[in-house]
């Protein structure tokens, strides 16, 4: 009755019983892997944002494939003060970036065709692709005194069915960086294979040393894919506002909005109040950003003074974005691991196969936990996992 491409498994794994076992018994639990900026105890300004809902213009429908053009306009006003020119034409408005991927997979890809996807990351990629009959190919990510793309291992990867290449700049869970050279050498792959790059940039804007990243919505080398959206750029998942530009020579980048154009008239996924909204949402950025850079580099700090205190556990170099990863000792599986973490201290951690991390070793926390929380938990973790 259901199609192969739904055939999931559904029962829940070991770790999600032991969440809902002790959801279930009451006890309370310090959540370290918490990743809505809305219940992270954060001061938004509620007033302007509620009244930027409340337009009466909403009350007209003018279905615009690619979205309102005064919603792209803001998008693109974004890109100027932060970044760059970037014509509003070419951009095209979706509720999610899950929805901007597919979208893009169903421009790209065949049923079957394959796109290259970083491992250790976010580990949404499994579903979307499924959802579009496209097959994944991962491509690894190294670790030396920071992170790396294994390039050798993206050029064995890819065969005559690879339609594109996913980069996360920064990464998610590892908050690395797409380096300038490895930008470089990213196009000239494209170029070579005749493959498009999809790149997310939810978390550009939070680089921890405060230096501006260059994005690669701007790119001309290849045809090129940028998601993003409010929700992390004004930590406002529940906005529902993101986009795709698209970006690389004229004539397929033209080729590409006319097709991307189609597939968003055939939907019209966009809702009028939070298009008209748009312009203030951008805006809430300049204050929430810098709340939550602060709330970030603070638990660091804090993360840092405890391990100098424990000398079994570190943690990786991290350039930007809401998470950190610490490397711990394999005395047993990861899961395993956050299992006993949660059972014995009550405290919830992410386990590195989630990411796709290689090997065990791995666990990942984030960094815009509140920061009493943030405090105790990694305390009472780094006790456990020194003792």
């Amino acid at each position: 009755m259901f199609s192969h491409r739904t055939d999931w498994k559904l029962t829940p794994n070991r770790f999600t019983q032991v969440q809902r076992e002790l959801q279930v018994a009451g006890r309370e639990v310090l959540d370290l892997t918490i990743s809505n900026p809305t219940r992270a105890e954060l001061h938004y300004d509620a007033e302007a944002i509620l009244h930027a809902l409340v337009n009466p213009a909403a009350m007209d429908y003018d279905p615009q494939p690619k979205g309102l053009r005064s919603a792209r306009e803001a998008v693109a006003g974004y890109y100027r003060k932060q970044h760059d020119d970037i014509d509003p034409e070419s951009i095209v408005l979706t509720t999610s970036t899950s929805e901007g991927y597919s979208y893009v997979f169903r421009l790209l890809c065949n049923a079957g065709d394959e796109i290259l996807v970083p491992k250790p990351s976010y580990p949404l990629f499994e579903f979307l692709a499924d959802l579009q009959d496209v097959k994944l190919a991962p491509y690894p990510l190294l670790y030396d005194h920071g992170w790396q793309i294994d390039f050798p291992s993206l050029y064995k990867a890819v065969n005559h069915r690879t339609r594109a290449v996913v980069v996360v700049h920064p990464n998610n869970p590892t908050g690395s960086y797409v380096a300038d050279e490895e930008r470089s050498a990213l196009n000239k792959f494209c170029r070579e294979y005749n493959l498009a790059l999809i790149v997310d940039e939810v978390f550009l804007d939070y680089a921890h040393d405060g230096a501006p990243r260059s994005t690669f919505a701007t790119g001309q080398d290849v045809l090129t894919f940028t998601l993003s959206g409010v929700s992390k750029i004004s930590a406002l998942p529940q906005m529902k506002l993101a986009w795709i530009v698209t970006s690389g020579p004229g004539e397929q980048a033209s080729a590409a909005l006319g097709r991307l154009e189609i597939i968003a008239d055939t939907y019209l996924s966009m809702n009028a109040p939070i298009q008209l909204a748009a312009p203030v949402l951008l805006e809430q950025r300049h204050s929430i950003q810098a709340l939550l850079l602060d709330r970030v580099l603070a638990n660091l700090s804090e993360l840092d003074r405890g391990l100098a205190k424990h000398k079994t556990c570190r943690r990786l170099n991290v350039e930007g974005g809401w998470y950190v990863v610490l490397r711990v000792p394999v005395t047993q599986s990861d899961e395993d691991l956050a299992i006993e973490i949660l059972r014995k201290l009550s405290v919830l951690v992410h386990p590195g196969h989630f990411y796709d991390f290689p090997s065990d070793g791995y666990l990942i926390v984030s960094l815009i936990t509140a920061p009493q929380n943030f405090r105790q938990g990694t305390a009472l973790v780094l006790e456990l996992l020194n003792s």
